[in-house]
Formats: C-alpha cells, sequence, structure tokens
C-alpha cells in the first residue's frame, strides 16, 4: 500500500521514530548484546536485508572471510528502509542495522546507543540516488515541484532528507511537496502510472534505476550528488553494548567488510556474479545484478569527519540537535576497520 504524508507529517514522524528507539532501548537494552554468541562458540550477528541491494559483510560472508573469522550473519528477513531497520536493533531483534546518518542521529537524540561502525554504501558522480521523472513531464527545474508528490522508499532517512537539502538550496521549504512511502521495487510502476510525480531510487538500491533506465521514458531531474557532493549515504549501525561484549568479532566483522568493498571495485564483473548469487539465493531477481554500479564507497570503507559533520549541521540548523551536542566521533568511527588502523585513522 502507498502511504501519503506531508513533510510536516514526516517530521512529526521523525519525532515519534526517535521516541520509539528510546522506549525499546531502555526496556530491551540488555538484548542485543547477548544475541551475538552462538552455542558453537560462533559469534552470529543477525540483520535484515534489503530488496535489491547487497550488504559488504554479505559479501564477505559469501566470499568466506566471514566464517574464517568464526563469525555467522544470519537473516531476519526484509526491511523497508533504515528507520525500520533501526527500531529493529533497538528492540533487539538484530545486532547490526542499515541505516543512512540522518535517520541514525534522529536515534541517538532518542536516546538509541549506537554507533556507526563502517559506512554501508556512498554517494559519488558513479554511484548515487536519482531522482526521477517521466521523459515528458514539465517538471524542469526545483520551484516546479511545488505542490508535486515525491515517493522515497521511507521517510525520515536519507532521500527524506536530501529532498529537504534540496528544497532549501533553491528558496522552497519541506511543506511545498508531498511524500510519498513506496517500496523499492515498485518505484518503476508507481511512476509510469502517475502515481507520484517523482521517484526516487537510493543509491543502495541502483539495480531499479538500472532497470528503470533501461526501459526507457524517463529522464533524471536531480541526483543526491548533486545536493550533497561525496559523502557517506549510510552507515551499519550496532548498539555499543553489543560491541563491547564481542570487540574482537566486530573487529574481524568491519575489516572484512572492508576488504569486500575494496574487493568489489577491483573485481566488478565477479562482484556483479556474486551479488546476482546473493539475490537469487534469498529470491530476488538476479537478472538485476547486471545494473549494479558498486558501493560508491571510498578504499577501505573508512569515513571522514565531513560524513557525520554534515547532516549534525543540517539537523542543528532544523532544531533536532543543539550545537555541541554530538560529534562526528559520536555519530561514526573508524576504530573497528582494521585499514583506519594500519593507516592510523582510527
Amino acid at each position: 500500500m502507498i502511504q501519503h504524508a506531508c513533510c510536516r507529517k514526516a517530521r512529526l514522524l521523525v519525532s515519534v521514530f526517535a521516541t520509539l528507539v528510546l522506549a525499546l532501548a531502555v526496556e530491551v537494552g540488555g538484548a542485543a548484546a547477548a544475541a551475538g554468541q552462538g552455542a558453537d562458540n560462533v559469534t552470529v550477528i543477525r540483520y535484515l536485508a534489503n530488496r535489491g541491494a547487497v550488504t559488504s559483510y554479505e559479501m564477505a560472508a559469501a566470499l568466506g572471510w566471514l566464517k574464517d573469522k568464526g563469525i555467522r550473519i544470519e537473516s531476519e528477513g526484509f526491511s523497508q528502509g533504515g528507520p525500520e531497520s533501526l527500531v529493529a536493533l533497538a528492540s533487539g531483534s538484530v545486532d547490526i542495522a542499515g541505516a543512512a546518518t540522518p535517520a541514525a542521529i534522529n536515534a541517538m537524540i532518542g536516546g538509541a546507543k549506537i554507533i556507526g561502525v563502517m559506512p554501508d554504501s556512498g554517494v559519488s558522480k558513479t554511484v548515487n540516488s536519482k531522482f526521477f521523472v517521466l521523459a515528458d513531464s514539465d517538471l524542469k527545474t526545483a520551484p516546479n515541484l511545488k505542490n508535486k508528490s515525491i515517493a522515497v522508499n521511507t521517510l525520515g532517512a536519507h532521500l527524506d532528507y536530501t529532498v529537504r537539502e534540496y528544497l532549501r538550496d533553491h528558496g522552497l521549504t519541506p511543506d511545498d511537496v508531498k511524500l510519498i512511502a513506496v517500496p523499492g521495487p515498485q518505484l518503476d510502476q508507481v511512476l509510469r502510472h502517475k502515481e507520484a510525480d517523482v521517484v526516487a531510487v537510493g543509491g543502495w538500491q541502483a539495480i531499479f534505476a538500472g532497470r528503470i533506465e533501461a526501459e526507457g521514458g524517463v529522464r533524471v531531474l536531480f541526483t543526491d550528488y548533486q545536493v550533497l557532493g561525496d559523502i557517506a549515504l549510510g552507515n551499519d549501525e550496532m548498539k555499543t553494548a553489543f560491541i563491547a561484549q564481542h570487540p574482537q568479532a566486530v573487529r574481524d566483522f568491519v575489516t572484512a567488510s572492508a576488504r569486500a568493498v575494496d574487493w568489489s571495485a577491483a573485481h566488478p564483473a565477479a562482484a556483479r556474479k556474486l551479488f546476482a548469487q546473493i539475490l537469487k539465493k534469498r529470491g530476488d531477481n538476479p537478472a538485476l545484478a547486471q545494473y549494479w554500479p558498486g558501493y560508491g564507497l571510498r578504499a577501505h570503507a573508512l569515513y571522514t569527519p565531513r560524513d557525520g559533520r554534515f547532516w549534525i549541521d543540517v539537523l542543528v540548523r532544523a532544531g533536532r540537535l543543539a550545537r555541541g551536542q554530538l560529534t562526528p566521533e559520536d555519530v561514526q568511527t573508524n576504530r573497528y576497520n582494521g585499514f583506519a588502523t594500519s593507516l592510523g585513522q582510527n
């Protein structure tokens, strides 16, 4: 079902979400920390998958690099977006959650004791989120968006906040557009059936963007790269309690995942083949792997201070954060990435 909401409602959703995360974190704060150790002395890390996306740790697991370190990942189903994954993390249902930086910061504001241990995808010239319109649409510039609808995968996360920044850059406000929450696989039909004026396909679901472009009849109105520049798109978030209980496993997990990012960049054809195999195994369409452009991350999947600072400043400006309340180091860290250790960047 397609859910309609204006940006005013989206802001309310963010506040409600943050409160929910706080309540869940207080209620079950110790549950996830105890969930990681299996009976066979293997560290189990549970997660929610995303349709059309394969994480670097799923890639690392398929390559055998997690098993070598005594780590096993277990899927607990699928998530529509970061806020849903963060609620699952707070409740103890999973041990890692992929989420955009603004969504993660909002969860921290709500009291969630979490931190980004590595970026899961990035925004670059070649890998980015695309905002599509029909080829014959009269939408040409930002002012044309007033009173129009934009479909995003979930409210309160990366695409939502990218829209807000795009509007602000062009003298508009969030209330000038309507946001519609639509799962990634449905974006194509929503656009072509004119149920939304614009559909946003996140960089982490680039295979859907590739399919939309291959079918033709569309054009890109703007990308998140044009709005944000080079920046980490999302993060792999973990509870600080889980990290404290399994510090070596987290280091091994993050380093193997970063290694998979580097491997996929160096071997794109082999990476797409493995990507397809993972999609097929979980019931997704493996043919879409041909459109996967990679993770869009820097070498070794390392953070820079701007990855967190940009969104901290956005939320300070929006009144969600007090200045100085959080630093980039509170939000994201390289300390569990073995490549950062060797480069002296943690």
